[in-house]
């Protein structure tokens, strides 16, 4: 906690607003990933216009923060000051098995396996075509050239591409790295890139199924990570590069790739885009939380017939290697 002083009357009224069970609950829920209001209805099986009203209360006290997106609206935990410490130390004294927060967690894992069986579901769908449905935006030729350019400065011994989809990151950069290695949740995904990478003759570069958010891999071991066009499908995108920033060896980079913000709301509906792109700061606050130094970030303007700006984020590892005739240290 940062200790942030509060003011009497600003203090008593954060702790009237958390001190309700439903708000409290809601506290809880929202601690565990970005929820919409209808996320929340089906958790708690409470009325839209109550739980609105509550999360309004959540909201004015600085505990909560709306972020809308076309149609829809996301709430999460506040991301810093007095309010923000406080709602977490509340959260962080609920006791885990007590039956109503155990039964709200079943419930929203309900909701989060939901979610993805819909995104599963696309990729199944949608395997094929998947590399002509990402030219509906900037096209790939100029996001890839922005990609070498950032990631060009620098040798990359390992590479880690999240979200692979059709393997296209590793094919890019295989000619100048000693290992690449594409996770992907989707089985039908992974298949098309194992056979993009068997026609090019990659054997330094495989795949395999993962989980974004919780990597078989160990702690320092990639130079480089990739996230690309992956950002906008999941639930909870501040978790996946704090996971990513894992895996970075000191002095690593993780290049992030995503839509910046757009309306285009059929893209929710018929492709199982969970966000509708993302403004430059958030991704920035995301990646210094998970402790990397922003060095480079832009956004590439649709052609004539796009519609979509495409945004890079590239971050550092802080940590550097000192090294010495009798040990190396990681500073």
């Amino acid at each position: 906690m940062t200790n942030a002083q509060l003011s009497f009357p600003a203090l008593t009224g954060t702790l009237k607003a958390a001190a309700e069970p439903t708000r409290l609950r809601l506290l809880m829920l929202i601690g565990e990933a970005e929820l919409t209001v209808t996320d929340l209805t089906a958790i708690l099986r409470q009325s839209q216009p109550r739980l609105s009203r509550h999360l309004r209360l959540l909201a004015e006290a600085g505990l909560v923060e709306r972020h809308r997106e076309g149609s829809w609206a996301f709430f999460r935990l506040g991301e810093a000051g007095g309010t923000a410490d406080i709602a977490r130390a509340l959260i962080a004294r609920l006791d885990p098995n007590d039956p109503v927060i155990a039964r709200d967690r079943e419930r929203l894992a309900g909701v989060r396996s939901a979610r993805a069986a819909a995104a599963q579901n696309y990729f199944r769908r949608h395997a094929a075509q998947w590399d002509r449905i990402r030219r509906l935006h900037v096209a790939d030729t100029a996001v890839e050239e922005a990609i070498r350019a950032a990631l060009g400065d620098r040798p990359i011994r390992a590479l880690l591409d999240l979200g692979t989809g059709t393997g296209r990151m590793l094919e890019l950069f295989a000619g100048g790295i000693e290992r690449g290695l594409g996770l992907d949740l989707s089985l039908d995904m992974l298949a098309l890139a194992r056979a993009r990478l068997d026609r090019a003759g990659l054997k330094h570069c495989t795949v395999r199924h993962g989980d974004i958010y919780d990597l078989a891999l160990p702690a320092g071991s990639f130079d480089v990570v990739i996230i690309h066009q992956v950002l906008h499908f999941l639930d909870d995108s501040a978790r996946a590069l704090r996971e990513a920033a894992r895996v970075l060896r000191p002095g690593g980079r993780l290049l992030v790739i995503d839509f910046a913000p757009h309306d285009l709301e059929f893209l929710r509906d018929e492709h199982a885009h969970r966000r509708l792109g993302f403004a430059a700061e958030t991704v920035t606050q995301w990646l210094e939380a998970a402790g990397l130094d922003l060095i480079r970030q832009q956004t590439l303007a649709p052609g004539p017939e796009g519609k979509i700006a495409v945004s890079l984020w590239l971050a550092r590892d802080p940590r550097v290697i000192v090294a010495s005739p009798e040990t190396r240290e990681v500073a």
